[in-house]
């Protein structure tokens, strides 16, 4: 598991608790349908070294399985080809569930070296422009794991 120092400073850090168990978050990350709900249509299989695809709007982004172990880690690389063939934005997206006392999960989300390409407004404010957000009461993004967990029953 990567610790806060371990993550690059490009990186934008999630981390949520959530009243559900990991078993159910686990299934919201790893079940294409349930996957798609709260990201895109996809045909990810939760296997090291498997391949899989997002069907993004403008391209597919191609994934691969870099590591999982159920319901603690999954982490896949991200390689998005946009209309700037030189630079795609090739990066790594980490989920990190642990459970809590209350039998719920700590989700931890890291898409690493994805803010220099993505957010070059903030890659200009120089070193250590990692965002990290974290919370545990209403999400604040549009694609939050808390929609992810509306149909993982």
């Amino acid at each position: 598991m990567n610790s806060q120092s371990e993550v690059s400073p490009d990186a934008i850090e999630f981390e949520y608790d959530l009243a559900e168990p990991p078993e159910k978050v686990w299934r919201a990350l790893t079940v294409p349908e349930l996957l798609a709900a709260w990201m895109m249509p996809n045909d990810i299989r939760p296997q090291t070294g498997s391949r899989f695809v997002f069907a993004g709007q403008d391209a597919a982004i191609e994934c691969e399985i870099l590591d999982a172990e159920p319901e603690r880690l999954l982490r896949y690389s991200w390689r998005e080809r946009s209309d700037d063939a030189a630079h795609p934005l090739d990066s790594t997206v980490t989920f990190t569930l642990a459970r809590t006392v209350s039998g719920g999960t700590h989700l931890r989300i890291v898409h690493d070296g994805f803010a220099r390409k993505a957010m070059p407004a903030v890659a200009m404010a120089g070193a250590g422009c990692r965002l990290s957000l974290h919370g545990t009461g209403t999400p604040i993004a549009a694609n939050t794991p808390r929609l992810l967990l509306l149909h993982a029953a």
